[in-house]
């Protein structure tokens, strides 16, 4: 059995650790919330210029053809995988990392060459101690703490022209997608080659409108741009959840310090009561000797 003067350690010890994971709570906290309204400034572009590529493509596009949409066979693979460049945020890394790391068994068991574009630390440390063949194309780490449309165009660029080059048949998105605070999903999902079949659901624009020069040079431009603002989109939608999935780990954490403080206290406190009786049974039994 641990001694009064043990247990008063390790509730000494158990308060700075509560006082840490609720500074760190805090700090996810702000920086959520900064990470949500780029999110909200960002998300009328995307939406703005998604609907007007859906509503080209719904509206008699019959014979229309884009090179970033050419099905090939599939022999050579690359994964883009976004993570946090540090730990703390629960399972936020480790459900991205087995992912990847199912989606890479998968194509190198159909013979294909996979290369992995990672964006953040942690995934970038897993991807260098697998040991499968595949290539790394890059490191990416500062994209997770700054997310900026300059180095989502920059890999976005390059996809896209290993994709016209041939050099890639198909490229998928790892991610982990915010929807709430206590909710980060991961997602994978076809980044290229572009699918054509899509729909404008209720909201229609009307198909009689002039296009210049002509809707195939309009579409041709507008494919381009809506894959380098999905680069971005799901930068900022990783950071988001990153941020989330610490808030709640650190919640939780201080959550826990506070049950582990009751247990010490009430430990504590037991055993003092304990030692202060056996105390006062030493100084009676004393006092009754010298009768």
């Amino acid at each position: 059995m641990a001694s009064l003067k043990e247990i008063k350690g390790r509730i000494a010890s158990v308060k700075s650790t509560q006082k840490i994971t609720s500074a760190m709570k805090m700090v996810a906290s702000a920086k959520l919330r900064k990470a949500q309204y780029r999110i909200e400034r960002f998300l009328p572009y995307e939406n703005r210029l998604t609907e007007m590529l859906n509503a080209f493509l719904a509206a008699g596009t019959e014979g229309f053809t884009s090179p970033l949409a050419e099905v090939r066979e599939l022999k050579r693979v690359s994964i883009v995988v976004l993570s946090s460049n540090s730990s703390l945020c629960g399972a936020f890394n480790s459900n991205i990392i087995r992912l990847l790391t199912d989606a890479i068994r998968k194509y190198m068991a159909s013979g294909c060459e996979v290369a992995v574009y990672p964006v953040g630390k942690k995934v970038e440390e897993a991807v260098k101690k697998l040991t499968v063949p595949l290539a790394i194309k890059g490191s990416y780490i500062s994209l997770m703490d700054k997310p900026g449309f300059e180095g989502a165009k920059e890999i976005a660029d390059q996809l896209i022209n290993d994709f016209l080059e041939k050099k890639i048949d198909h490229v998928e998105l790892i991610y982990n997608h915010f929807k709430t605070t206590a909710i980060q999903i991961p997602t994978q999902e076809q980044f290229l080659p572009v699918n054509l079949a899509v729909s404008t659901g209720k909201k229609t624009i009307p198909t009689d409108y002039i296009v210049e020069p002509d809707r195939d040079t309009l579409l041709n431009t507008l494919i381009p741009k809506s894959l380098r603002s999905k680069i971005y989109a799901i930068l900022l939608d990783s950071a988001a959840a990153e941020q989330a999935a610490r808030t709640v780990a650190m919640q939780i954490a201080t959550d826990n310090a506070s049950d582990i403080l009751d247990e010490l206290t009430i430990q504590y406190n037991k055993q003092r009561q304990q030692a202060i009786t056996s105390e006062l049974l030493d100084i009676i039994g004393g006092s009754e000797a010298l009768k």
